[in-house]
């Protein structure tokens, strides 16, 4: 049994929910990405860097001008995973 890298299985390294984002995929946000940021399970990301190591969570209820709400940059280690992932 050769196991091989399957890009299938591993979350990008930047990815976001705002479909107006570069780093926008509908097709890995459907397979329900999950978030552990320090060891903590995040649900509420907006976007995410493994590499540089930051994520973006919204502030609350808070809105730009624009009506899109305000987030702000947490950074510290961070852990993509496909919650659907059959183990085994």
């Amino acid at each position: 049994m050769t196991e091989q890298p399957d890009t299938t299985d591993t979350p990008p390294d930047r990815l976001s929910t705002d479909p107006r984002s570069p780093y926008f995929n509908a097709e890995v946000l459907a397979r329900d990405v999950g978030i552990r940021f320090k060891g903590a399970e995040k649900t509420n990301v907006e976007e995410y860097c493994v590499s540089e190591g930051w994520i973006r969570v919204a502030a609350g209820n808070a809105k730009d001008r624009h009506g899109n709400p305000l987030t702000i940059k947490l950074t510290g280690p961070v852990e993509p995973y496909f919650r659907d992932k059959t183990s085994g």
